[in-house]
């Protein structure tokens, strides 16, 4: 008698000693580290490059980036309606072929609407198939390791950081057309084919999340860890105020992070750094957030998150107010470290909560959802530090606004609360 597929892929990966998740944690790792080094973290080193090629301002730059985050806005719920419809692996496809043709065009430029057009292509790719998509991807995978799981994926975010002297040696030597020309071919060359491994959750090669055994008595009844799962719809879940508030605690934080990742490496040029030399800062940042974000990843498996999370936005805060404050290396490698704390314990915390509160049904919808105020805010973020320095000559107004916002969203997460489904 001929045993079923489906009970023949668990065997299968028992005897390879690891569980199918957890190399689809690292395939996500890897994707993520692409996109973070050429549309997060090494957006500064981008800026400054533009600068010196183009001598455009500041403003200008920034224009481009909130542009992105303006089309991102529109369609974030389109994306996450996608990936719970579309599948996860054909809008990584996507998403990532999307990238790589953006940066081959923007090796291309030589007038700002061509910058803003081949960057608006760049981000539109990185919307369909890379964040969202890969976090609905540890998601739906894993739901008692969720955070640990989330945490190891989103290392790629951190090793994207560590490779940002990398990113500038490369515009430095080689030029801005040659390192952007070379990205898109990686990417077309390279990515693409390895999204071919992905696959969108456990029973779709029979298995279940955290490569729980599957139930032997007769009647078929879930496991325990699977029936206590929530299974919000979107309109169950727009209902409860954890939804609202996970947003204005994303809001308070991110609004920050996306601004630092533009103007970091330029506030630090500005205090006499070499462009190499900032960029290492934002690799101590990257080096201390690794381990940060799996001790913390660790420990919202254990212990509630809200008042982890309102630690770690704490630090953050501080950190911005040592940046915006301080000038020289020594303040900003302590800058660096608690931020990287802080911005790494945080990052899979915020993002698996909202799967531990809704459930994996309409995760990546929900989480779309919830993308479109809080885009609007990072929209406005990076172009206000932006224009606030053009006019004034100093970063001190809006990172000291930023600050502040992260103290806000630390006092916030301590009222959320678990919804109830009913």
């Amino acid at each position: 008698m001929t045993t079923p597929k489906s009970s023949r892929v668990p065997v299968i990966d028992d005897v390879r000693g690891v569980f199918r998740g957890w190399k689809l944690v690292g395939l996500a790792a890897f994707l993520l580290t692409i996109m973070s080094l050429t549309v997060f973290q090494g957006l500064g080193t981008f800026v400054v490059a533009l600068q010196e090629k183009f001598g455009w301002s500041r403003t200008t730059i920034s224009g481009a980036f909130a542009l992105a985050r303006a089309q991102g806005s529109v369609i974030g719920p389109f994306e996450g309606f996608l990936v719970d419809r579309v599948g996860i692996r054909r809008m990584v496809l996507i998403g990532y072929s999307t990238m790589g043709v953006g940066f081959v065009l923007l090796s291309r430029i030589d007038h700002v609407w061509q910058f803003y057009a081949a960057f608006t292509v760049i981000t539109v790719g990185s919307g369909l198939g890379g964040w969202l998509a890969m976090i609905t991807l540890v998601n739906n995978w894993f739901i008692r390791k969720r955070s640990i799981a989330m945490a190891a994926a989103m290392s790629g975010v951190h090793l994207g950081g560590v490779l940002v002297p990398v990113l500038a040696f490369g515009l430095d030597s080689q030029g801005f057309r040659t390192t952007t020309l070379f990205i898109g071919i990686l990417i077309l060359v390279v990515v693409v084919p390895a999204t071919q491994l992905v696959r969108n959750k456990p029973e779709d090669v029979g298995l279940l999340p955290d490569g729980a055994p599957r139930p032997r008595p007769a009647g078929g009844s879930s496991p325990a860890v699977a029936q206590a799962e929530p299974d919000f719809t979107v309109r169950e879940a727009l209902r409860t105020p954890a939804f609202w508030l996970l947003i204005l605690v994303q809001i308070s934080s991110s609004s920050s992070t996306v601004s630092l990742s533009t103007h970091l490496v330029p506030r630090l040029t500005d205090s006499g750094m070499s462009l190499s030399s900032a960029g290492l800062v934002v690799m101590t940042a990257t080096v201390v957030a690794l381990p940060s974000q799996f001790l913390f990843g660790f420990l919202a498996d254990r212990f509630s998150k809200p008042p982890i999370i309102f630690g770690l936005l704490i630090v953050q805060a501080s950190s911005i107010v040592v940046i915006a404050l301080a000038d020289g290396v020594a303040a900003a490698y302590v800058f660096a470290v608690m931020y990287g704390v802080a911005f790494g314990g945080r990052m899979p915390l915020t993002t698996s909560i909202r799967g531990d509160y809704f459930g994996r049904r309409a995760f990546a919808t929900i989480t779309g959802l919830s993308y479109v105020p809080n885009n609007i805010f990072t929209i406005v973020a990076p172009l206000f530090a932006g224009y606030m320095f053009d006019q004034t000559g100093s970063y001190v107004l809006p990172f000291t606004v930023f600050a502040a916002m992260s103290y806000t969203g630390a006092v916030l997460v301590l009222f959320v609360r678990r919804p109830k489904q009913k």
